[in-house]
């Protein structure tokens, strides 16, 4: 599964962060493990050079992700490091370069600010079904805010200008408190306009304002959260209120009028809500804000990819050439975004591991070239539209869990059907995937209930098909019992065979006790039966124990 793996790395001005993700093609891809290390090498940009301190930080980090990309076997045409506008402006970016490449093995790709730009708007238009609507991108950054606007994946007009959050925090804007944040809004004001942007704008026009980056992602969930309401401390009140990932231009106002109050109140506030970011959150407030002014946005809709993910699209381009979709995401995002509303991290990454099971078992089955039940053709069931029910339903299977796990596959069926969540499916599409996660535990779906009635029969097959991987992989899944990265599934006259390496059994890893592996065997042999009665043919599933530790 190595060879579906993709890692991007940015070396932001505020951070740098690591992106590991698992692509399907045509053009899907589910994040796996999203890493952020402080790393701010804004703070020597009055110098125009990196310190010393701040190379010894940003080796050690990359050392970190190292690891982290080689445990996942991720091969080396499959990462990229970028560098941003800190590493762009430095005046010593050579040899830092140069040492990262000698002590890491990462070759950096300095971005120039229309790369970057470029990059920030394919990112969000991996989050957002936006792709034939003409986008205004905005991408606030540590160094510099970049804007795209964009087409259907093509860039139309980009620009970056040299106004980023932490610089702005830098510069001197006065010694008065009541003074720095109309001298920063005049200083803001005047770059805009020497640089000609927004005769750009009105030019090209826009349809759509995205915003895609964590100053901006801070800024709604402000919103969201009531912040400039006096709600915010309040967390419990908002946990189950739905997040719009937009925000209009009186919003944003109302939180930046209260960001730019002092007082120790306001400023431990201020502190307490957005933590690490709260240093420069005030400049990238009152940035934004400016930008809605000079451009005419009324409202902007946000995005929860961005700089990284936009890295990964275009290396997946690259890497499949011309079987790469921008737009196959569409429909796919729309699942990843229902399982992070209901999913946290550890749900998120089961779900996920489950998908990849169910993946391997699928791609098994459909290099069979018969598979006959009474007269039918199992086979033409295990298409892409197949494999893409598949993976919505493992990925949403466990989102009834946010209310407790009794009854949780009735719950996550319940979610699917009502709310509008899954965007371009039919009806007919979300019912089936709800379905699925209805039934991939407990009772075996029965195709004359009423449930069942508005499918025809082909549909109906398919269910059943779909249905009997789901419920073998997450069985499969149960307690971490194997490991999901060493799977071999094959056919043979005498029926299906599974193989799993490493498999974890009562004993010989912690955390798996006696109880746990009866559990795993008997609910194993429970769905292996069920798999048979669909497929008419036996499943031999072997257990490969791990190599012994012992000298």
């Amino acid at each position: 599964m190595a060879n579906n793996l993709f890692a991007a790395i940015d070396m932001g001005t505020n951070a740098f962060k690591l992106l590991i993700v698992q692509a399907h093609l045509p053009g899907k891809f589910i994040p796996l493990l999203t890493v952020k290390e402080p790393v701010v090498l804004g703070h020597d940009s009055p110098s125009s050079t990196i310190s010393t301190h701040s190379q010894n930080l940003s080796i050690k980090s990359l050392l970190n992700f190292n690891k982290l990309i080689q445990a996942h076997n991720i091969p080396p045409l499959h990462t990229r490091c970028v560098a941003t506008s800190a590493i762009r402006e430095a005046q010593n970016k050579v040899e830092f370069i140069d040492s990262v490449a000698e002590t890491t093995g990462f070759k950096v790709e300095v971005l120039s600010g229309e790369e970057e730009a470029r990059f920030s708007y394919l990112g969000s238009l991996q989050f957002l079904p936006v792709f034939d609507n003409l986008v205004l991108n905005v991408d606030i950054g540590g160094g510099s805010t970049e804007f795209a606007i964009g087409l259907r994946g093509k860039v139309e007009f980009c620009s970056s200008l040299k106004l980023g959050h932490v610089t702005l925090t830098q510069h001197n804007f006065g010694d008065e408190e009541a003074e720095r944040a109309p001298n920063m809004r005049e200083y803001i004001r005047n770059v805009v306009k020497e640089s000609g942007l927004i005769e750009k704008v009105k030019i090209f026009g826009f349809e759509i304002a995205l915003g895609s980056s964590g100053t901006i992602r801070a800024i709604e969930k402000a919103v969201s959260k009531g912040y400039a309401l006096d709600f915010a401390e309040n967390e419990a009140l908002f946990s189950e209120c739905k997040r719009d990932w937009s925000f209009t231009r009186d919003e944003l106002k109302s939180v930046v009028e209260r960001l730019c109050k002092g007082g120790e109140g306001q400023n431990l506030k201020r502190d307490g809500f957005f933590k690490r970011r709260s240093e420069s959150i005030v400049a990238g407030g009152i940035l934004l804000d400016e930008i809605f002014d000079l451009l005419g946005i009324k409202e902007m809709l946000v995005s929860g990819y961005g700089l990284r993910e936009g890295v990964i699209v275009d290396s997946l381009a690259k890497v499949f050439y011309d079987g790469y979709d921008l737009n196959a995401n569409a429909r796919f995002r729309s699942v990843l975004q229902l399982a992070a509303r209901f999913n946290g991290k550890k749900k998120t990454t089961s779900a996920v591991e489950i998908a990849s099971i169910a993946t391997e078992i699928f791609e098994g089955l459909s290099k069979c070239k018969e598979l006959d039940n009474n007269g039918v053709n199992l086979a033409v069931h295990l298409d892409d539209k197949g494999l893409e029910y598949l993976e919505a339903a493992c990925l949403l299977h466990n989102i009834g869990l946010s209310t407790g796990k009794k009854g949780y596959h009735k719950k996550s069926y319940h979610i699917i059907m009502n709310g509008n969540h899954l965007h371009g499916y039919s009806d007919e599409e979300v019912k089936l995937i709800a379905l699925l996660t209805r039934h991939h535990r407990k009772k075996l779906p029965k195709l004359d209930d009423d449930s069942f009635n508005e499918f025809g029969e082909q549909a109906q097959q398919k269910l059943k098909v779909l249905c009997a991987i789901l419920r073998l992989s997450v069985v499969l899944h149960l307690k971490g019992c194997i490991n999901y990265r060493e799977m071999d599934f094959s056919h043979s006259r005498e029926g299906f065979m599974l193989v799993i390496g490493e498999a974890r059994v009562q004993n010989q890893l912690p955390g798996v006790d006696q109880c746990t592996a009866d559990r795993f065997a008997g609910e194993l042999r429970y769905e292996s039966e069920y798999f048979k009665k669909v497929f008419k043919q036996e499943l031999f599933v072997k257990l490969e124990a791990p190599p012994s530790c012992s000298n």
